[in-house]
């Protein structure tokens, strides 16, 4: 029988802490990557994403998510959720009906 390893998720504060100690050099990427348990790829990828983006942080308009954009996001996945367990409680249903008329 095989477990699957469940993906893990790393915050965005937790990122940008780890490629700041990286851009620090005050130790080895290696050994940065050991002590927060991630691969040097993955620390790699996070560093080019934070270069990619950091000229936005001096941007005078920048937008943040405030809670309520946040909130709306998480309302429309839980609709989206909702709509997909209506559609299959109605195609349960229709089967049933259509089973039953054949007997």
């Amino acid at each position: 029988m095989s477990t699957k390893r469940k993906r893990r998720r790393f915050t965005a504060e937790f990122k940008a802490k780890v490629v700041i100690e990286a851009l620090n050099v005050e130790s080895s990427e290696a050994e940065l990557c050991r002590r927060h348990n991630i691969t040097e790829e993955q620390l790699s990828q996070w560093k080019r994403q934070f270069l990619e983006n950091v000229a936005t942080a001096f941007e005078p308009n920048r937008k943040q998510p405030d809670a309520a954009t946040e909130r709306i996001a998480e309302l429309e996945q839980l609709v989206g959720k909702l709509t997909q367990a209506v559609d299959m409680q109605k195609k349960a249903l229709d089967w049933i009906a259509s089973n039953r008329s054949e007997e």
